[in-house]
């Protein structure tokens, strides 16, 4: 059962880091040649589908990551120190997103409902500052998860 959960537990971080790798390397770039008013429906259209697979993502990594430490290495004092660290960068990636989805995305959502071309331009700067920053957290994550048990 371990390999199921530590499978299924992987694949979540990667629907979700490289989700959002593929949106701030590749989609950014390619929209913004752009009509203003086009680029910030289509981010909204973009954000709306990738936004309801992160939040399965971070079910599916709570639930998995838990019942790895709990179900089957007997809770924390078990763990290595990188699962300690894993679990605090991604509860502070999932606080990231939070904010991310009920602040700037919903006023995102509201500015192109009304044609709100510039508002909505700015809550798109603010994601992706705050993408870019758990970009950078979820991909010290992986390696953290990659290479920790090996850290002696």
């Amino acid at each position: 059962m371990l390999a199921i959960m530590t499978a299924i537990h992987a694949l979540a971080a990667v629907v979700w880091v490289g989700g959002m790798f593929f949106a701030y390397m590749a989609l950014r770039p390619s929209v913004g040649p752009l009509e203003p008013p086009v680029r910030v429906a289509l981010w909204a259209r973009v954000f709306g589908r990738f936004f309801p697979w992160v939040w399965l993502a971070v079910l599916v990594l709570l639930a998995s990551g838990f019942w790895i430490i709990f179900g089957e290495w007997g809770g924390f004092a078990n763990a290595g120190h990188h699962v300690h660290v894993m679990l605090l960068l991604g509860l502070i990636m999932m606080a990231l997103f939070a904010h991310l989805y009920f602040a700037p995305f919903k006023r995102l959502r509201a500015a192109v409902a009304a044609g709100d071309t510039p508002g909505a331009a700015k809550q798109i700067a603010m994601i992706r500052m705050i993408v870019a920053t758990n970009l950078v957290l979820g991909l010290l994550t992986v390696i953290i998860g990659a290479s920790g048990r090996y850290w002696g």
